[in-house]
């Protein structure tokens, strides 16, 4: 009798990167210290003394832009329990913002926000970019005309907008890194059925998944929508490994993440386990069903 031999394709790459690694890389970049979080706190007083007007006005103004009243379905007018939701979800923010809060919960809570402005969210809303980008930039000019409302002195104001800015282009970059892999996860020919066992449960939130994929797709393509749509995963199911190659414009050698599944974890390609049936580099084609086992199982 033949016996079943391990498959050496268990391999995923060019995952996008994790929220908090994207958020924390990027908080870097814009050069986010502590200085400018002092200087920001020396604002913080007379934004939150305004806060509630902020949130009131904003939605006020959506609704008074046909464009956004007809995006939010409030073309006759607001919805108020919809109304009520969307001020509260926007006071949370605010709140977290005016906390100049940095931590990798908020780079997850950020990424969540993107996705539901690409219609994942309850209502199946699609915002268009081009409306979070100027409504980040109005906000930020809020604040400048609220401080300048408190006759705080410039030399408060200029190194706290200096900060607020470089704070809210990362939440930016954040949302629509969020909007971008939930627009990319949908984008497909046909819808691949997937049922998730275990601990995997929680961590996502649902039992069954579906995932739509182009034609000449392979599992690899399909487990790379799942990942970096659901992140929080990674930590639990795979492991990285590092695999370098030679570049022909350069002495170096380029260094770059693959990933692997943790020991016991299974991938299953209509009922067949892909350790021993093709791997991820197996095609996907339509009426395919994936199931996606922890250990234990």
């Amino acid at each position: 009798m033949q016996t079943a031999t391990k498959s050496t394709t268990l391999e995923l790459h060019n995952l996008a990167p994790e929220p908090a690694e994207e958020w924390n890389r990027l908080l870097n970049f814009v050069g986010l210290n502590q200085q400018d979080k002092l200087a920001m706190s020396r604002t913080v007083e007379p934004l939150m003394a305004r806060a509630t007007e902020l949130v009131v006005n904003t939605y006020n103004h959506l609704l008074s832009v046909p464009e956004t009243a007809a995006i939010l379905g409030w073309e006759k007018g607001a919805n108020e329990k919809h109304l009520e939701e969307r001020r509260r979800f926007f006071t949370i923010w605010l709140a977290r913002t005016l906390g100049m809060d940095t931590s990798d919960e908020m780079a997850y809570y950020l990424f969540k926000a993107g996705k539901y402005h690409a219609a994942h969210g309850p209502r199946r809303i699609h915002t268009p970019p081009a409306y979070i980008t100027t409504a980040i930039g109005m906000t930020g000019a809020t604040f400048a005309s609220y401080m300048q409302d408190a006759n705080l002195p410039g030399d408060i104001v200029a190194p706290a907008m200096i900060g607020w800015n470089k704070y809210l282009s990362v939440q930016l970059h954040l949302m629509q890194h969020g909007y971008e892999i939930a627009k990319d996860y949908d984008d497909g020919a046909f819808a691949i059925p997937i049922t998730l066992f275990g601990r995997v449960r929680p961590l996502v939130g649902h039992r069954d998944l579906i995932i739509t994929v182009r034609r000449n797709s392979t599992v690899e393509d399909l487990l790379r929508k799942f990942f970096n749509y659901y992140p929080q995963v990674r930590a639990e199911a795979l492991n990285i490994v590092w695999q370098s190659h030679d570049k022909l414009d350069s002495d170096w050698m380029e260094v770059f993440p693959a990933y692997i599944p943790r020991n016991g974890w299974r991938v299953l390609h209509n009922g067949l386990d892909l350790n021993y049936n093709g791997g991820f580099t197996a095609s996907i084609r339509e009426n395919d069903k994936i199931d996606i086992f922890p250990p234990g199982r």
